[in-house]
Formats: C-alpha cells, structure tokens, sequence
C-alpha cells in the first residue's frame, strides 16, 4: 500500500479575517482586479486567490489587519468596498431567508 486514502480529501484555505483552515467551498475566493478585491463566487477568475469567510466580522478583520495587500503581494491599501457590497448582501439575504 501507498498510504494514500481511497476517499478524496476536502481542498482546505486559510481565511485571511479569522485565520482558521476550512473547506475551499465554505470560503470565498477574493481576486485582484486592478486595485479593486472583487469576490470570484464560481472561482474561475483568472490571478492569486485568497480566501475569506463570506461574513462582516473576518472581513472586517481581514481588512483591519491590513491581510489581503499581503495576500496579494502589493503595496498600499486596496479598494474593498464592492467585496464589502457583496458580502454584507449575501449575509442580510441568508438571515431573510432563516429568519
């Protein structure tokens, strides 16, 4: 035997706010576009990735602690006000449809 497992394993990313590992499909997939993070739902936007929560709270920390330039590889601050859009929208929809 190899020692491989026949099962697949789950591909797991580090959240950039919270910094804890989770599955690839409960994070999503920030890019850089220009200046600009934007949020790759379907992952197929061409550039490095980094990975966060889809919630305000590691957003906010992710943001506070200066992680996606790092992440990135670029200097400055980076523009991540639609990335804020998207996922403040998609956290008020999920508590609509749970509530």
């Amino acid at each position: 035997m190899s020692g491989r497992t026949h099962t697949r394993a789950c591909p797991e990313r580090t959240c950039l706010g919270c910094r804890e590992r989770a599955a690839k499909s409960d994070l999503l997939r920030i890019v850089l576009s220009g200046e600009q993070c934007v949020p790759d739902h379907r992952g197929t936007l061409p550039g490095r990735g980094a990975y966060v929560h889809p919630a305000p709270v590691c957003l906010d920390s992710a943001i506070r602690r200066r992680a996606f330039p790092r992440a990135f590889r670029v200097k400055g601050p980076l523009d991540t006000a639609a990335l804020r859009r998207d996922i403040e929208d998609s956290s008020r929809s999920a508590a609509e449809d749970g509530g």
